[in-house]
């Protein structure tokens, strides 16, 4: 989301004195200004990534100062919506688009910013448009991300799984080899919930035709029956078992303990997670070979399903200006998709290029499959709960999470995400 040493330069330490002074007004002319910049790059490859890029946009625009401040990625659902109520909200903040962001907007101090990213933006093309609203640009993506099954080649050849899954029924197939051989099959972040919802939302893409979907979230209103069905196949693949031992209370990325560090560290064969993964893995494990040993594949076909063949899960991660400096922001956002910028963080493992000119320089086969998978895909769903309103894509995660733990059904998934959006008309 998902996400994916200290700053040894007085430029930087120096910005956080400015900051917390309250930083310098920018002028009209573009005078001295120093932004305010939390994202979510906690750890590396992309902590490092995000430091350098601080320090060199400082050194070719000395009028321009970034305070960079990372927040752990699960801690944003909280901590923007509080920004942005108070009266110091920062300067540009990580934005996941969609619904989010137009629940965000009501806030009044997200910055209009088409004008000043209208000379650039064409860069990214059509995927920049999940992060406007009513056709206005409140945000720049940064990556693409893809989710789909990042697995361990040398667990499944130990198992006897000779090719990868590409249905559901192979899937279970693959699940019952890897128990038989004393692995966990998959392992899942269930304590921040938000991975529980990537196997719902995928069922819901493959149950459903691309056309109920779009005015499913459009309408914010789940009628049709694929959604009640999605929740059945999840309800049975659950049946199967398949996860590590305590899932409920292991979290996503933090920590050798973590779900991806599970697979990184070779207990457990499997995650569904998005491109970001080999990145997050390779910070969680001392294993120099793990890149050699991590393959992917997409999320398997569902018997009957009406969804588009291939479609897949995705999003991206971007950010968004506030009022205060928002052309000194979006010249700052412009830098982010910049040919050098992209390449660093195509490089890095952490996500998939907006800018095309840089996916050369994604590092592994495995990404570069990633890459062209979702490039070819008929139809890219954005994540339910970024796709929603905020309150109700809250409302859909909570509702699979008490699934996966037993307590909910496939039928008050849709009442939960039916009741949320009811009570904010």
């Amino acid at each position: 989301m998902r996400s994916i040493r200290t700053i040894p330069t007085l430029v930087v330490a120096s910005a956080l004195v400015l900051a917390a002074c309250g930083g310098t007004e920018p002028t009209e002319a573009g005078g001295p200004v120093t932004l305010t910049w939390w994202h979510n790059g906690t750890t590396d490859p992309i902590k490092s990534v995000w430091e350098q890029v601080a320090v060199d946009y400082h050194e070719a625009h000395p009028d321009a100062t970034i305070s960079a401040q990372p927040i752990q990625n699960e801690d944003f659902s909280t901590k923007i919506p509080l920004a942005l109520q108070s009266t110091t909200p920062p300067d540009v903040y990580q934005q996941w688009g969609g619904g989010d962001l137009a629940s965000q907007l009501t806030s009044g101090k997200l910055a209009d910013i088409t004008e000043n990213t209208r000379g650039w933006i064409s860069t990214i093309g059509d995927f920049a448009q999940g992060w406007q609203v009513d056709g206005k640009q409140y945000g720049v993506p940064f990556a693409q991300h893809v989710v789909g099954f990042w697995y361990r080649k040398d667990l499944f050849e130990q198992a006897g799984i000779t090719a990868t899954p590409t249905t559901v029924d192979e899937l279970n197939e693959a699940v019952s080899k890897l128990k038989a051989a004393g692995v966990a099959p998959i392992a899942v972040g269930g304590k921040d919930r938000w991975p529980d919802a990537f196997y719902w939302n995928y069922f819901a893409v493959r149950r459903c035709s691309p056309e109920v979907v779009e005015q499913s979230v459009k309408a914010v209103e789940l009628k049709d029956p694929c959604w009640r069905e999605a929740g059945e196949d999840l309800q049975a693949f659950l049946a199967t078992e398949p996860f590590q031992d305590g899932f409920n209370g292991t979290p996503a990325q933090q920590g050798a303990g973590s779900s991806a560090g599970l697979v990184a560290n070779g207990k457990a064969a499997m995650e569904l997670q998005g491109d970001w993964e080999p990145g997050t893995m390779s910070s969680l494990t001392e294993d120099p070979d793990l890149e050699s040993k991590i393959g992917w594949f997409p999320f398997p076909s569902v018997e009957g399903g009406k969804g588009a063949p291939n479609a897949v899960l995705g999003g991206g991660d971007g950010f968004s200006c506030t009022t205060r400096a928002a052309k000194a922001c979006s010249d700052f956002l412009e830098y982010l998709v910049s040919d050098e910028v992209q390449h660093s963080l195509a490089a890095s493992g952490t996500g998939l290029p907006v800018n095309p000119a840089a996916a050369t320089a994604l590092k592994s086969d495995a990404l570069k499959t990633v890459f062209e998978h979702g490039r070819n895909a008929p139809h890219v769903q954005m994540y339910f709960d970024r796709a929603l309103p905020t309150n109700v894509g809250a409302a859909l995660n909570e509702a699979v999470a008490n699934l996966f733990a037993g307590q909910g059904s496939p039928e008050s998934i849709v009442e939960a995400v039916n009741q949320a959006a009811a009570g904010s008309k």
